[in-house]
């Protein structure tokens, strides 16, 4: 793996926590949503530079994406 990568990681750790305390859940369940969202793609695709934007950016972003999705599903 090389650096860029491993730095990447470490943002997706951060970001992870984050969304585990902002959402009261489990690490596990905060790492399932993330890579499972749209976010997380885009971050990883490089779209807009995301990764250059800070972790609570980011964990905003992800919250506002989490947020819609449900209350579509719900009602």
């Amino acid at each position: 793996m090389d650096g860029k990568q491993i730095v990447l990681q470490m943002k997706y750790a951060r970001i992870i926590s984050g969304i585990s305390k902002r959402q009261h859940i489990s690490l596990e369940e905060a790492m399932s949503r993330f890579y499972h969202s749209i976010t997380f793609k885009m971050i990883n695709t490089g779209v807009a530079d995301l990764h250059c934007r800070s972790d609570l950016y980011l964990i905003d972003e992800f919250c506002i994406e989490w947020d819609k999705e449900h209350k579509n599903m719900v009602g």
